[in-house]
């Protein structure tokens, strides 16, 4: 008897934490891909078909990126709402977490960071734990979070003797210490830019202050070691380009925005950040940068980088990562100097580290098939979930299902506290 409620009670815990997983994929699949359930509210679009025509034959290589013929139309894999995009992989991980008797496994694939990155952990985590002899390709960055007590023009003093104590001036990228997908990520140019930045920010919430990286080369690096392995490899590169559009000769800038399948379904957004220039008409060809961010949920562009994998490149990553305390899974996003130094494994800066939540970036290249896709997130929670259960055997504990929810709702609720992204 007292087996058989010990096997009931066992599976309504798997029940309940594939219900906590399917919960946390949907709040962060939909918030990360919210203009795509928002893009049933916008107008059609515009019937300029030759103008869509001859921009996506239009061939555009930024400073130090490989050159690439852009194409105006987002990938299929983006088309698609979220849920029902996601759903064949939230269905995948069910069965991942059956076979290997867990559902929240990912939350030990990288044991000394919270959640294994899975869910709410704190970003500068990440970069405190690479070594000093390997920060030298980590963005120069610190943490700061306002004193009990302390009125807004202490800590902003406070704040300023830090950065200069650290060698931070302006430009500086602010960002939350907790968030995803860019929430509350701004350019601060000045001091007074900075002092409006921390005004709207959560009361008692930490916020990060990063140098700017000027290079216009950007891209996902997805690493993966298992525990038992010496070395790890490169599982994913993909390239990032910050949201744009293309110049035609004709077309207004306004007009731009509102005919690229990408930025119409952020057009109100795109329209903000570039009021003073809609009435420009951007020249036959030239690229015109519409957001700091660079990512899905703010209409970046993506394409797979694979053929820029090199030996060095992979060598330095994973030194880089073994240096880490029992880091397995995770993304580097960087800035890089050229695509050729990329490649010899030199030129770059680590912006920031992903965990257990952290997509393969490539797989939304436009040129991807549908196919293609699943196959690579399929194969990336495998790999996940077969860490995540190598670490358990050597003593890791998953996170709990109370506690897996109480990060869930911290970061969700901060999300939507941040100020505006910039």
């Amino acid at each position: 008897m007292n087996q058989t409620l010990a096997a009931v009670a066992g599976a309504r815990r798997r029940l309940l934490g594939g219900a906590a997983l399917a919960l946390s994929f949907g709040t962060r699949t939909i918030a990360r891909n919210r203009v795509s359930i928002a893009r049933i509210r916008l107008p059609a679009l515009p019937q300029n078909r030759s103008a869509l025509r001859r921009r996506r034959g239009v061939e555009v290589a930024l400073a130090g990126m490989p050159p690439r013929r852009i194409h105006t139309t987002i990938s299929l894999a983006g088309r698609c709402p979220a849920l029902l995009f996601y759903l064949p992989v939230l269905l995948h991980c069910l069965r991942l977490a059956w076979r290997h008797r867990g559902f929240t496994l990912p939350s030990v694939a990288n044991p000394n960071i919270e959640c294994g990155g899975f869910r709410g952990e704190s970003k500068m985590s990440y970069l405190e734990q690479i070594a000093p002899e390997s920060r030298g390709w980590v963005a120069p960055s610190l943490r700061f979070v306002p004193r009990p007590g302390e009125s807004r023009r202490q800590a902003l003093c406070r704040l300023h003797g830090r950065l200069r104590r650290a060698g931070l001036c302006f430009p500086l990228v602010a960002k939350p210490d907790i968030g995803s997908q860019g929430y509350g990520v701004r350019l601060v140019a000045t001091p007074g830019d900075l002092a409006v930045y921390l005004e709207r920010f959560p009361s008692g919430a930490a916020v990060i202050l990063q140098r700017y990286i000027d290079w216009q080369g950007e891209a996902g690096i997805l690493y993966v070691r298992r525990p038992d392995e010496p070395r790890g490899r490169i599982f994913s590169l993909g390239f990032r380009c910050f949201p744009h559009v293309i110049g035609d000769g004709r077309s207004t800038l306004g007009e731009l925005i509102d005919t690229d399948p990408r930025t119409r379904r952020m057009a109100r957004r795109h329209r903000k950040a570039v009021r003073p220039q809609l009435a420009k008409v951007p020249g036959a060809g030239e690229m015109v940068r519409l957001s700091l961010l660079g990512s899905v949920r703010a209409g970046a562009f993506y394409y797979d980088g694979q053929d820029y994998v090199t030996p060095a490149l992979t060598a330095r990553i994973d030194a880089i990562s073994r240096r880490m305390p029992a880091f397995h899974f995770g993304r580097f996003d960087v800035r890089f100097e050229s695509v050729e130094a990329l490649r010899r494994g030199e030129g770059f800066q680590i912006l920031e580290v992903n965990g257990a939540s952290a997509e393969a970036l490539h797989i939304w290249d436009p040129d991807q098939s549908l196919t293609e896709t699943y196959r690579v997130l399929f194969d990336q929670f495998r790999l996940l979930y077969e860490i995540g259960a190598c670490n358990r055997d050597r003593g890791h504990r998953p996170i709990g299902l109370a506690a897996f929810l109480a990060l869930q709702w911290r970061e969700s609720s901060l999300l939507r506290r941040y100020p505006e992204s910039g």
